[in-house]
């Protein structure tokens, strides 16, 4: 299959937006260098004048008055109201053109918890109407109703409503799980026709930061922060935005629900549920519970989910545990120990063994509307549907593949925006820790795009599954499948290009 050469083509908001296979090659970019994190620690972000910054990415005081007014009221007219009102104090702000406009989002609870400490600095260096908490604020309100709030003033003939609504930027303080909830909020304008979709930078306060890794955001917090964020601010308002593959995972149950649903992924509309089920074919029942989600980097089955699983619920109920990256993944590390991943007795319960014994693993090749059936390799015990070249804190379990061993195993070079999705296992954890140590890759099963996965319990009551480092417990039914198909969403998400 031959890739399309890059092309650059200007965005609405008049930036440079790379087009499919365009977007950073994923292995390079993820690696952090040592020159780049010295300057991320602190020493470079000087270099950043702070008025200079406030100059670019700052709304005029009515525009973001309006903006938070509409989504702390979660309603446009209220936002409308509230520009007016701030029209009067706006004298000394006249004649300020709108250069970047930009809104960060800050999760609290992210790496470490320096949420609350990054917010304030924020609120210093930008204003504290275009910051918002995510334990306050979702994102869905925010597209909703802040947009919604920038678009009814554009129809008003307010021409800086309509730059800032053209040419806004945000950011996200978080790990790829917020990222994923951000970006998945902002898909809703693609569907309801409410382009431009603003791009989406990075600042890395998640455990393994993958997306951010893979898109020049670096792998983790700078010990300097306070001056690094100038840096990441910076480079956000004239980095160019690429494009990013995003899937749709659709789980059909046939009785019962799942508890503790992460962000990512919500219960279906029946007016969903109902396409869903021509387009397999099949009905659902009345006790049949159908959901979905959209992930970007990864979405995986078997013991890393439970692994996950765990160390969610413990550094939940333990929050004093988790001090920052570092911590994490010694727990990680620990709680990994514990669940018989690396050593399973002959008399072990089933849940330790093989995902054949209770998963059956379809696929559609590109340019191919058959599913075909893939044989599980019987040693398998952590599936992995793996979108970007990350996983797992920056490691590279695909590898970089040599052009022969490409052709014999029918596989194509991946890219994030490639149309497909590479599928490899995981065997016990000795195996898994030599794959994340880069010493040996993973067990290759297949390239897709399109997935789909039929699960049935029998001795097991359950299974565990993550989508972009968000865990949840998948009941599973004795006689009858649960039903995983995956398929690629029709439009890109857009992210900044943090190494351009």
């Amino acid at each position: 299959m031959e890739r399309a050469e890059a092309e650059v083509e200007m965005a609405g908001g008049g930036e440079a937006v790379h087009t499919p296979h365009s977007a950073p090659p994923t292995a390079p970019s993820a690696r952090v260098s040592i020159w780049e994190s010295v300057r991320a620690c602190g020493v470079w972000g000087r270099e950043v004048d702070k008025a200079e910054l406030r100059r670019r990415v700052v709304m005029p005081l009515y525009a973001r008055r309006a903006v938070a007014a509409a989504v702390a009221e979660k309603d446009e007219a209220a936002g409308v109201a509230a520009a007016a009102a701030a029209r009067e104090e706006q004298a000394e702000e006249d004649g300020l053109a709108v250069v970047t406009p930009m809104v960060v989002f800050v999760n609290s609870k992210s790496g470490g918890r320096h949420g609350p400490e990054l917010k304030v600095r924020l609120h210093e260096l930008i204003s504290k109407e275009q910051v918002f908490d995510l334990s306050v604020v979702k994102p869905s309100d925010f597209v909703r109703y802040g947009l919604g709030c920038l678009e009814r003033l554009a129809d008003q003939g307010d021409n800086c409503a309509k730059d800032i609504r053209a040419n806004l930027r945000i950011m996200v303080a978080g790990g790829d799980g917020t990222v994923g909830w951000v970006l998945g909020c902002l898909q809703e304008l693609n569907k309801s026709k409410r382009e431009p979709v603003p791009p989406t930078g990075i600042i890395p306060l998640g455990t393994g930061n993958d997306l951010a890794r893979s898109f020049g955001w670096g792998g983790s917090f700078p010990f300097g922060w306070r001056s690094a964020v100038k840096r990441y601010l910076n480079k956000a308002v004239s980095a160019s935005a690429v494009h990013l593959d995003s899937w749709q995972a659709v789980i059909k149950m046939p009785e019962g629900e799942i508890t503790e649903l992460p962000h990512a992924l919500k219960k279906a509309e029946p007016a969903d549920q109902l396409e869903f089920s021509k387009a397999s074919g099949s009905e659902l029942t009345e006790k049949s519970s159908c959901y979905k989600g959209v992930f970007y980097n990864y979405l995986s089955v078997g013991m890393d989910a439970q692994v996950a699983y765990g160390f969610h619920h413990l550094r939940d109920e333990k929050p004093y545990l988790a001090q920052g990256p570092v911590a994490n993944k010694l727990i990680y590390a620990g709680y990994s120990c514990t669940q018989g991943w690396f050593c399973t007795p002959c008399t072990a319960s089933p849940q330790l063994r093989g995902l054949r014994n209770i998963l059956r693993l379809y696929i559609k090749r590109a340019n191919c509307s058959e599913w075909e059936q893939i044989q599980m390799p019987s040693s398998v015990r952590s599936l992995v549907v793996l979108n970007l070249d990350n996983y797992a804190s920056g490691k590279h379990p695909w590898g970089d593949l040599k052009p022969d061993y490409l052709e014999k195993r029918g596989f194509v070079e991946a890219h994030s925006d490639d149309g497909l999705i590479e599928i490899f296992g995981l065997k016990e954890g000795w195996h898994a820790s030599f794959v994340m140590a880069e010493l040996i890759k993973a067990k290759h099963i297949a390239q897709a795009a399109a997935i789909k996965f039929e699960m049935r319990g029998g001795e097991w009551d359950r299974a565990y599954v993550q989508m972009d480092g968000e865990p949840w417990k998948q009941p599973l039914i004795q006689d009858q499948s649960t039903i995983v198909e995956i398929n690629k969403v029709p439009y890109h998400s857009r992210m900044i290009n943090g190494d351009s």
